[in-house]
């Protein structure tokens, strides 16, 4: 064989045509089982790697799909890209992934580079952010695009997934007003973000609702992380004990793991002396202890729901006929000339550091 083996060197091996052998690259059933394992065995014995994009544009379609995220260290991007993994799964399509930093040629180059390949059928933005305005770019130049929550507004006519924030945040503040405590302080995401005003947001409307007047005292802001969650709750712990809050409410499972830290290093008991519930449930939010009570993200049913979303629109399916899962806390019905916004349900999940024995509520339990 020559030293670069192509898809009409597997046809003639196998003694079929070139459709046939990309059917199978292409994972379409309507292949014959014997003919696939044929064919998959002479691949595998010439070590033949498919060029997926060009084998995509020769067909008249990419079979790729775009993911544009932000640092990979972000810690619910793995959550994300994983539902978004099993939904292409069970798809003929690859995925390709572009990683934004923060520096302004670095976004532009990334733009550069989809819209000049078109290797791409369409993109899915992970919390884009201020990389809102390139997509939107992507958009208008006919690039479907489903955004994957976001820190700002999404942009208008744009399909986005994502959670209800307020509503969760509201939960998590209700159920500790419900085990007795009105001395509750919230330590903040960083309030350029919608998702930390939201969460805000819910924080106040539950202390409002049961007649408690919010202590600007004991709103302090974070930034997502352990170090910034434990600069906060120190604050909080120099106060006398008589003017402390006896509940946090913290933006984020990492803000919530600063908050043990500091309660360890000034001798502060959780729950004993103070009780805790952070936002996101990672894995490791079971692991710690106390078991962190927290408010469930579906970070993988995001994944999933934003694919699913993009396949339709590869499809050509009306958009309007996509269901709206969730509306957002308070909003009205939306309309069909609105953009697709599919709001997924957070979950209070209880655990020991709110100092409560019982199980997990969904948001209609705790309202």
């Amino acid at each position: 064989m020559a030293d670069k083996v192509t898809i009409n060197d597997i046809a003639r091996l196998a003694g079929v045509s070139k459709a046939t052998v990309s059917r199978v690259l292409n994972r379409k059933p309507d292949v014959d089982p014997a003919t696939r394992e044929r064919i998959l065995h002479i691949i595998e014995e010439q070590s033949f790697v498919p060029n997926m994009a060009a084998s995509g544009l020769a067909g008249g379609q990419s079979r790729l799909i775009g993911v544009l995220v932000p640092s990979l260290t972000w810690h619910f991007i793995p959550y994300i890209i994983r539902g978004v993994a099993e939904a292409v799964a069970q798809t003929s399509y690859d995925l390709v992934l572009y990683s934004m930093n923060d520096l302004e040629q670095d976004k532009s180059d990334a733009l550069a580079r989809i819209l000049t390949t078109k290797l791409t059928a369409g993109l899915l933005g992970i919390v884009p952010g201020q990389s809102a305005k390139y997509v939107t770019r992507l958009h208008k130049h006919g690039m479907p695009i489903v955004i994957i929550d976001d820190q700002i507004q999404p942009p208008a006519h744009i399909p986005w997934v994502g959670v209800d924030n307020l509503s969760g945040a509201y939960t998590a503040v209700r159920h500790l007003i419900r085990l007795g405590h009105r001395r509750i302080a919230h330590i903040r995401g960083p309030m350029r973000n919608l998702c930390c005003q939201e969460r805000h947001q819910g924080y106040c409307k539950a202390l409002q609702e049961a007649g408690i007047t919010p202590n600007p005292e004991w709103i302090l802001d974070g930034d997502f992380t352990s170090e910034g969650g434990e600069i906060a709750a120190r604050k909080l712990f120099a106060l006398p004990p008589e003017k402390r809050p006896t509940a946090i409410f913290a933006s984020s499972d990492p803000t919530a793991y600063g908050i043990i830290s500091a309660a360890e290093e000034a001798g502060v008991r959780i729950p004993g002396d103070i009780a805790l519930v952070g936002f996101d449930d990672l894995e490791t939010s079971a692991y710690i202890r106390p078991g962190l009570t927290t408010i469930r993200q579906p970070f993988v049913e995001m994944g999933r729901k934003a694919m699913e979303l993009l396949f339709s629109m590869l499809n050509t399916q009306p958009l309007s006929k996509q269901p709206l899962l969730h509306q957002p806390f308070g909003a009205a019905n939306q309309t069909e000339s609105e953009p697709v916004r599919v709001y997924l349900d957070t979950r209070l999940v209880v655990r020991a550091s709110c100092g409560a024995s019982q199980g997990p509520q969904s948001f209609a339990q705790a309202v």
